[in-house]
């Protein structure tokens, strides 16, 4: 660790083998805690590069607990955080929305590390249990048309660097490799960067995939659809800037994303979303979001998808969905 520190710290960049062994070496407890909290830094002084990043996904699927739903066809909506943004959980939201319009989704996602609530901790305050049980998973998908995979339940090579991670309390190249790691391994995906360059990245890796992929960043910086202003789109078949105009509705402020400073605040705010009674600007986000993730699953055009999401969220077909999570969560 001590050699490719030195290197990494002379800004020199290392492939993509090495960087797959440096996880691995982590998952087997070869490094200690500082050493792991260099490694860390480092990546928050220095670009990562295509190499690097791909190694860090190779390793950590190598190392997942796979979930088997071949022939369900899902998407994951899910974004890398670390935009600093504060908003409410909206791919959490547009999942169940997307759930809600018939598109199965394994919702892949943890506790918030550089946010004030992630999708995991919201899910689990408003009653949603975590399992990583196949059969119970299943069950999911067929009543609820979709499952929520905990990332610490599927992840145990991460249990190493999680303790340190929530101690720096920023984001690390762990918020980019979140979107990259679903251990059930969607034939779609929806992802959200925190800025430009990742964007590419994740466009050349997908390119090496056969998914059906779109994914987002908003130009002032959000790793979501955010309606603020322009967002650019890479997907499998297309590149484009998107607008708020394009679906005739109006551009929205940043604080009507604001998602509150609390657990507590966010699962309110989530509740009133999803049972329909969000403000005007909060659905339209929303279903913004869903949207694209339908349009990507159904190879449809983003417009088509925001309206059946908009019937999802507007018919209570995302609720319906959402509730019954909760309940066979009590099961």
């Amino acid at each position: 660790m001590k050699e490719l520190l030195n290197r990494l710290i002379n800004q020199e960049s290392i492939s993509s083998e090495e960087a797959k062994n440096v996880l691995v070496n982590i998952s087997n407890g070869k490094y200690n805690q500082s050493q792991i909290a260099s490694f860390l830094t480092v990546y928050m002084m220095r670009n990562i590069t295509i190499e690097e990043l791909r190694g860090f996904r190779d390793a950590l699927l190598e190392l997942c607990i796979p979930v088997d739903l071949e022939g369900y066809n899902t998407i994951d909506l899910c974004g890398t955080g670390g935009d600093s943004k504060n908003t409410f959980n909206i791919s959490t939201i547009a999942s169940f929305v997307t759930a809600g319009a018939g598109i199965h989704v394994t919702k892949h996602g943890n506790y918030g590390v550089s946010s004030a609530c992630g999708s995991s901790n919201v899910m689990e305050h408003l009653g949603i249990k975590f399992s990583n049980n196949i059969d119970f998973l299943k069950r999911c998908i067929d009543e609820a048309g979709i499952c929520v995979l905990h990332a610490p339940l599927f992840h145990p090579a991460m249990k190493k660097v999680a303790p340190i991670r929530k101690e720096l309390g920023v984001k690390t190249f762990f918020n980019m490799l979140g979107p990259l790691v679903n251990p059930a391994f969607p034939t779609n995906q929806m992802v959200g960067v925190f800025n430009l360059e990742l964007l590419r990245l994740y466009g050349y890796l997908y390119q090496e995939t056969n998914k059906n992929y779109a994914i987002v960043h908003t130009l002032d910086g959000y790793d979501e659809i955010s309606l603020t202003g322009k967002t650019k789109i890479i997907s499998n078949t297309s590149e484009l800037l998107f607008e708020p105009e394009d679906f005739e509705i109006n551009k929205i402020e940043q604080s009507d994303l604001f998602g509150g400073k609390t657990i507590r605040k966010s699962a309110r705010i989530f509740t009133k979303i999803i049972d329909g009674k969000g403000t005007k600007a909060q659905n339209n986000v929303v279903c913004a979001n869903a949207g694209l993730a339908i349009a990507t699953a159904k190879q449809i055009s983003h417009k088509e998808g925001f309206e059946l999401a908009k019937e999802s969220l507007y018919n209570g077909k995302a609720k319906e969905s959402f509730n019954k999570l909760i309940e066979l969560s009590d099961t």
